[in-house]
């Protein structure tokens, strides 16, 4: 294994690629977040139903995710990682402006009008993370790779904290979402001096090496059964964030607890995500191993989890602790994007990098599905319990039966 001088660590590891990355991932991340931290002002705000239209229109921006996270994925391998960077940009950018403006659009339905603004943001922001970790990943040496990423992703997990303190400051969610899509405009112009992946453009070279397939994952059995366990590893953290802290206000009358904000919920949650999304990089390096590290904190977190609906948090800043102590175990979303980059040849790596945690992201419909349905004959807590236990059961399943990829050679297609 090759050996780095404190210098060129520091060097290759705050690159331009990755600090361009983490700012991406920052502004998809306050982006993708803010509808959940705004759900209730900007719902009651328009006189529409929080809890019914807001889970219409958290449905149609996860589907938008699932959409777009196909569409850039094959474009990345097709056309470059840096074609995605500047496209879906430029759609989730527009979009959330658009949001913005929308109490002043002369539209009947703002509801689904919300729901088809946020659609279409959903698309866009389904591009950001798996181009860059794709590009950060062929990028870094192996023996760094793992760290560059967790700094790509510690840093932009902070998009949620200060989506929530922009919305406190501004007094105003419209606002919120201009300046928003305007961040997205500015990084826009600060990517024209990134370069594209080296090893992409030696597969290029050679037509006849397919690329950008995504129905291989499908008609290839090996693929399929990495692409799905790829998905499974993932599902819990979105099972933690998209119930237990999204939906944080359903909990508060079963807790006895007056009041639940999820703007707070998700920005505790996030802060110690990013803490905890910095850290498993190194201790992935010191560990030796992406699956000890992932299985470490999905055992961390399920702790949590129990401790959170079975240990009667009756006050709102205990159930703000275990939204804390959640994410810090959901920090191996990074870990978890490296694994599923690591994966798969060349030509198909942004196809999987993009779509993988977009499919987990999508899981958030059918975990609300799920969730409403039992709680028509079950407690709020028992029904998120059940889910609870299938998907920290697939997910550590998944851990323990996917490929070490820890030093894994990027230079190999399918």
């Amino acid at each position: 294994m090759k050996q780095f001088t404190r210098e060129e660590r520091l060097k290759i590891l705050f690159s331009f690629p990755v600090i361009i990355a983490a700012i991406g991932y920052f502004v998809d991340i306050y982006d993708l977040l803010l509808f959940g931290i705004v759900r209730i002002p900007s719902l009651n705000a328009m006189g529409l139903d929080v809890d019914k239209v807001g889970t219409m229109i958290i449905n149609y921006q996860m589907m938008g995710l699932v959409v777009g996270g196909i569409l850039w994925g094959v474009f990345g391998d097709k056309k470059g990682r840096l074609s995605v960077l500047f496209g879906s940009i430029l759609v989730y950018s527009l979009a959330n402006i658009a949001c913005g403006f929308l109490p002043d659009m002369a539209i009947a339905d703002k509801g689904m009008a919300y729901a088809c603004l946020r659609f279409i943001a959903g698309v866009g922001l389904a591009g950001e993370l798996g181009a860059g970790i794709t590009l950060v990943s062929e990028t870094l040496p192996k023996e760094l790779r793992a760290m560059g990423t967790s700094i790509v992703a510690g840093f932009g997990v902070l998009g949620a904290v200060a989506a929530q303190f922009t919305v406190e400051l501004a007094g105003s969610w419209t606002t919120a979402y201009i300046i928003g899509g305007s961040l997205g405009l500015v990084l826009l112009v600060l990517r024209i001096s990134v370069a594209e992946s080296g090893l992409y453009k030696e597969v290029k070279k050679d037509a006849s090496i397919q690329r950008g397939n995504f129905f291989m994952f499908f008609t290839n059995r090996d693929l399929m059964v990495r692409y799905l366990k790829c998905v499974l590893i993932g599902v819990p953290i979105w099972y933690c964030m998209g119930i237990l802290v999204f939906m944080a206000n359903q909990f508060a009358p079963e807790m006895s607890i007056a009041s639940i904000n999820p703007g707070k919920a998700i920005m505790w949650a996030y802060i110690a995500t990013s803490v905890s999304d910095f850290s498993c990089g190194y201790i992935s390096h010191l560990l030796r191993s992406r699956k000890k590290t992932i299985l470490y904190m999905l055992l961390f977190t399920f702790v949590g989890v129990a401790l959170l609906l079975f240990t009667g948090a009756k006050t709102e800043n205990m159930y703000y602790f275990y939204c804390a102590w959640i994410g810090l175990g959901c920090g191996f979303w990074a870990m978890f994007i490296t694994v599923a980059a690591e994966q798969f040849g060349t030509n198909l790596r942004s196809t999987a990098t993009t779509s993988i945690p977009n499919m987990v992201r999508g899981t958030v419909p059918l975990l609300l599905l799920g969730f409403d349905y039992m709680k028509q004959s079950l407690s709020v807590t028992h029904s998120a319990a059940v889910l609870a236990l299938i998907t920290f059961a697939l997910g550590i399943y998944a851990t323990l039966t996917i490929k070490e990829t820890h030093n894994r050679d990027m230079d190999f297609i399918e």
